[in-house]
């Protein structure tokens, strides 16, 4: 990841710390929403941001695209069914738009070398959520799972490519996520900020029509990886 992304991912899990020092760790307080988890099916919303990059493989001993990356945003829906007290599954099928810059230093014109990349991804996860016991009104959770997503501005199917400035991915990605949150039960709702990792299991990159592209002809694969904060609110 970009140094940046390093310093933004720091400084939200320094949040998340002050946020569970700052919270009634203790089992004597009144508990909020003391039944919350004994429903089997919950529902809820949540929003966030996100920031993506690619992991990007070449076929020759180094390396010649810079990327830079920009934050994004997440909007989404969240169904959870309670298995036991400590395990649950999960899915928080949403909408995730972000945008990506591929600086190619082996070309000399901006036209040539700058390629921004609009990814507007419909993501349906499917998550294991493995829960401690709840500590007065917060407790901590980890979880991990699948992802199929949908790009919709992949441009899988033009017959344009590099050449005519368009870079070109394949629309149907499979991804994993792996992550941790804290939820805190408040007197209304049950309010969880959550930071997750996500990485594409395939190659996403569609090469281009010559074989002999300065753009694609020297890289090996592209994935996506990312990470993102979600605030939810069941």
């Amino acid at each position: 990841m970009k140094k940046n992304v390093s310093r933004k991912l720091l400084v939200l899990i320094s949040f998340l710390t002050f946020a569970v020092l700052q919270a009634q760790y203790t089992d004597d307080i009144p508990k909020n929403r003391p039944f919350f988890d004994k429903k089997t099916v919950s529902w809820g919303y949540y929003f966030g941001m996100n920031f993506y990059d690619f992991k990007i493989s070449y076929d020759r001993p180094y390396e010649h695209i810079i990327q830079e990356t920009n934050p994004g945003f997440q909007v989404g829906l969240v169904g959870n069914l309670n298995i036991n007290p400590w395990v649950s599954i999960r899915s928080e099928p949403g909408v995730y738009f972000t945008n990506r810059r591929l600086i190619f230093r082996n070309l000399q014109t901006v036209r040539d070398s700058v390629r921004d990349i609009t990814s507007n991804y419909v993501q349906v996860p499917l998550s294991l959520k493995l829960n401690t016991i709840r500590y007065g009104n917060i407790r901590p959770y980890i979880t991990g799972g699948l992802i199929y997503a949908y790009n919709l501005n992949s441009w899988e199917d033009s017959t344009k490519d590099n050449s005519a400035g368009r870079f070109r991915m394949h629309s149907n990605v499979w991804m994993y996520e792996i992550g941790f949150g804290l939820e805190m039960y408040l007197f209304y709702f049950k309010f969880t900020p959550s930071i997750r990792g996500v990485f594409a299991l395939q190659d996403e990159l569609v090469r281009d029509n010559d074989p002999n592209s300065p753009w694609t002809n020297h890289i090996e694969y592209v994935k996506t990886r990312g990470v993102y904060i979600s605030l939810t609110f069941e």
